[in-house]
């Protein structure tokens, strides 16, 4: 029985898929790439969406995700593209033929992608045993809330409640600890995504929308911040009102709208460019591209920084117009864990909030929380993030990423032993690090900080 649901709600998507989106038949569908990037998208808003609380996903919502995504992606399997190969033939004579496999991009990622997909939903599995917190429901008496109310645009999210005395010290450093691991995940999606949407094209729709300079895609303000001799990306960063997503959503808009324009007009000078005109625009081009590079950086560090706000103007378009099906699996897949990512860490600091206003009453009420950024600074000039560094990370820390708290304890308990009997026996006793398990995990983590600045 469950076979038979099972084949028709397969023939229901991808007979969507096939009309794409158009259930009338008419030829008016979307492309098959958006199609397929839609269908993805839909799929992990269904099964994601309500992931309000720190705490594992139903087994059936699990099985579900594995199920239906298995489906979508199967797609990938049949991109292939061709490579030489050599065959020995009966007489013993070796002969190079063409052959078909998955296509090199698809080959690499995909594999890297399910594997941060399953390690996302083990870490939030973790959580499972812990009982040092809890939530109460948005629609609860005050008192029930305590001081750690929720004051940000979140309001529908439920409380964080924890003991009055905090989180066990164990326990907190087990979630910072299992914070900095999907953190990692969330760089590693990040990277792979913003690796597709760069090899996808321009739309010419977008490029027509532009205005005709950088001066009048930034405004007067910003052209002149980015243009001044004395530049520097953090200090102008600084300087710009970013208090909502809708004025951090703007400043990218401006930032990749100039990047492209000027982008396009050293091409085309390079194209037209004949000896005496290349000669008298040297000094111009010069300048034009400093101001890019000036422009890129500025905007490589507010997406590290601001990794949750939703996508720009270029991507939207590019996703739109992109007819690549390869290139539109991984840019959603990627791009769904990266929100998924970001999901978990939210919830994660939603904790540790609640915990740092218990211990400290002089943060109830605030709406300043940890963020991503806060606990990331990103120094001088930032470096886009590579997704084969980053993967390669990932594989280092792997060794302890099923870590539960009993765990963590246990194993804390046993070199704080082992310590202690170090310590009495009159051996040299070295302070261990302050989070016991996390040692090589966390040291990749800073290597990158280093590798980012």
């Amino acid at each position: 029985m469950d076979f038979l649901s099972d084949m028709e709600l397969m023939k229901e998507k991808f007979a969507k898929l096939l009309l794409g989106e158009d259930m009338s038949g008419g030829g008016t569908g979307v492309s098959s790439a958006l199609a397929l990037s839609n269908a993805i998208t839909n799929l992990a808003a269904s099964v994601f969406g309500e992931q309000w609380r720190l705490e594992p996903m139903s087994e059936e919502r699990k099985a579900r995700w594995r199920k239906e995504v298995d489906w979508l992606l199967s797609v990938t399997d049949h991109i292939v593209e061709f490579v030489p190969s050599q065959q020995v033939s009966g007489d013993g004579k070796s002969m190079e033929i063409m052959i078909t496999q998955q296509r090199k991009d698809l080959r690499m990622n995909i594999p890297a992608l399910r594997k941060l997909d399953a390690m996302l939903i083990e870490y939030l599995d973790n959580f499972k045993q812990q009982n040092e917190y809890w939530y109460v429901s948005r629609d609860a008496d005050e008192s029930e809330k305590g001081n750690v109310q929720r004051t940000d645009d979140k309001w529908w999210l439920p409380t964080v409640r924890v003991p009055p005395s905090g989180l066990s010290e164990a326990s907190r450093k087990w979630i910072q600890h299992q914070k900095e691991l999907v953190n990692q995940v969330l760089k590693a999606a990040m990277a792979i995504n913003a690796n597709v949407l760069m090899e996808m094209e321009i739309p010419e729709d977008y490029i027509e929308s532009l205005p005709k300079n950088g001066r009048s895609s930034l405004g007067e303000t910003l052209y002149k911040n980015i243009t001044d001799e004395d530049f520097d990306a953090e200090t102008f960063l600084a300087s710009v009102d970013l208090s909502t997503e809708h004025k951090i959503l703007d400043l990218k808009n401006r930032i990749e709208a100039s990047v492209v324009i000027w982008k396009r007009k050293m091409n085309n000078k390079d194209a037209k460019s004949s000896w005496g005109s290349a000669i008298s625009s040297a000094i111009s081009m010069e300048k034009r591209e400093q101001f890019e590079d000036r422009a890129e950086t500025t905007l490589l560090i507010l997406k590290h920084r601001f990794p949750g706000i939703p996508q720009s103007a270029l991507d939207i378009s590019k996703i739109q117009y992109n007819k690549d099906v390869g290139y539109s699996i991984l840019e959603c897949y990627s791009r769904i864990l990266e929100s998924l990512a970001f999901t978990v860490m939210s919830r994660i600091e939603d904790v540790l909030h609640a915990d740092s206003v218990t211990r400290d009453q002089s943060l109830a009420g605030s709406k300043t929380r940890p963020s991503v950024a806060e606990s990331e600074p990103i120094a001088g000039i930032a470096t886009p993030l590579d997704p084969a560094e980053e993967i390669d990370k990932l594989n280092n820390v792997e060794a302890n990423n099923s870590m539960t708290l009993s765990d963590f304890m246990g194993w804390q308990f046993d070199l704080d032993t082992q310590t202690k009997k170090e310590d009495e026996d009159g051996k040299l006793v070295k302070q261990p690090p302050s989070i016991v398990v996390a040692n090589n995990k966390l040291s990749n983590v800073e290597k990158l900080e280093t590798w980012e600045a």
